[in-house]
Order: structure tokens, then C-alpha cells, then sequence
């Protein structure tokens, strides 16, 4: 078992990249499967290059909710293709169109319908995905920029009897990010849409959650 106190005072003030080797190596002596999700908005291609300079087949989990701007498929298939990336699709059990007639439209935030919506075309899929792919360890792209409640994470956190969350670009600006992009002339695009989370800064669900 890991000591998350000792290991995230050891990881603070490290680089992503050497986040991401003592993660993927520390776990060579054990059995593990690792994951990292995206949703191909801004600045997604980051961390996937990162992670995959480490590990470049690495389960790369894209929940799909059928909402995504035509900018944001694009990228998706420019991303995939210059990074060889190890993708797996889930999508909604409900097509965009059955949800469009049951809510007439997005739910309006903060009711019931919201919930249930996000429910639907965010958490279900990707339940499926951890259960279809049975990860120990989850890279995410977190940053404390980002939200209230992501100011208080930290580099690793449980999220499952057998899962760990890392985000080792926790503590990295939009500047940092765009340096990076622009480095490395990586694809980005900033006409992103997340029907699940309203207003910037706003939580969609998924990270409020254990699973």
C-alpha cells in the first residue's frame, strides 16, 4: 500500500515527466494496467504526449458524450494520429438524439435532469470503461488552476479500492501548458464544449467521485 502522505511530499516541486516515471516504473515489481483519459479540449495533448513518451502504449480512455464541436473531433483525429495513441472509445448508451427529446435540449444546471443527464453521457461510460479496462493507475489531467475544489488535491489520490488518480500537471498554469504545445508544435484547439459542466470552473462530477 502506498503512503500517500510520503509519496506526494516527495513528488511535489517534480517535474510531470518525472511524476509520470515514478508512477510507471514504481509499479514494475507488480501486476498493474494504466490508463489516461482526455477529452481532446485544450491542452489535452500535453499530458498525452508526456505519458506516452514513457509508456506509448498506454490505454488512452476518450468518453465521448456526442456533444463535441466538429474543432474537437478534428483535433481527436490529429492528436491520435501524430501521438500513435492506444485509444478506446466509450460512448453513451443513449444516442444525443434520444437526449436532445427527453430534455428537450441540456437540462438546465444544478436539477435533477442535469444529474441525470450527466449521469448518462459522462459517468455510466466511463464506469464502463474502468470496468472494461481495469486500470490500478488513472493519469488525468487535472490542474489547481482549474477549479476551487481542484486547489486541494494533491499529485496522487485513491479513487478505488484498486485505483490511483495521478495528475502530475497539477500544479502547471494555462501558460505552462501553451509554452508546451507550442514547443513541441502539438495539435490544440480552444472551441471545446462540455455539456455536463456549464461555467468554467465548474465540476462535471467526475472527479467529485470514487469509484
Amino acid at each position: 500500500m502506498l503512503d500517500l502522505t510520503k509519496v506526494n511530499q516527495k513528488l511535489q516541486n517534480q517535474s510531470p515527466l518525472t511524476i509520470i516515471e515514478w508512477a510507471l516504473k514504481k509499479q514494475q515489481d507488480i501486476p498493474v494496467k494504466s490508463i489516461i483519459s482526455t477529452h481532446f479540449g485544450p491542452y489535452e495533448a500535453v499530458l498525452l504526449h508526456l505519458v506516452t513518451q514513457v509508456d506509448p502504449n498506454i490505454q488512452v480512455v476518450w468518453v465521448d458524450n456526442g456533444y463535441a464541436t466538429n474543432s474537437t473531433y478534428r483535433v481527436a483525429n490529429k492528436i491520435t494520429k501524430q501521438l500513435n495513441l492506444n485509444l478506446h472509445i466509450f460512448v453513451p448508451q443513449r444516442t444525443t438524439a434520444y437526449l436532445d427529446v427527453r430534455y428537450g435540449g441540456l437540462p438546465e444546471l444544478d436539477t435533477p435532469e442535469h444529474t441525470e443527464f450527466t449521469q448518462i453521457v459522462k459517468i455510466e461510460p466511463f464506469n464502463r470503461a474502468l470496468a472494461t479496462l481495469k486500470p490500478t493507475l488513472w493519469f488525468t489531467a487535472l490542474r489547481r488552476e482549474q477549479s476551487a475544489l481542484r486547489q486541494e488535491l494533491n499529485i496522487v489520490t485513491k479513487a478505488g479500492d484498486n485505483l490511483f488518480k495521478i495528475a502530475p500537471l497539477l500544479d502547471w498554469t494555462s501558460q505552462d501548458m501553451q509554452n508546451y504545445i507550442e514547443k513541441l508544435n502539438l495539435p490544440n484547439e480552444m472551441d471545446y464544449v462540455d455539456p455536463t459542466k456549464g461555467p468554467q470552473g465548474r465540476e462535471c462530477g467526475l472527479h467529485k467521485i470514487t469509484f
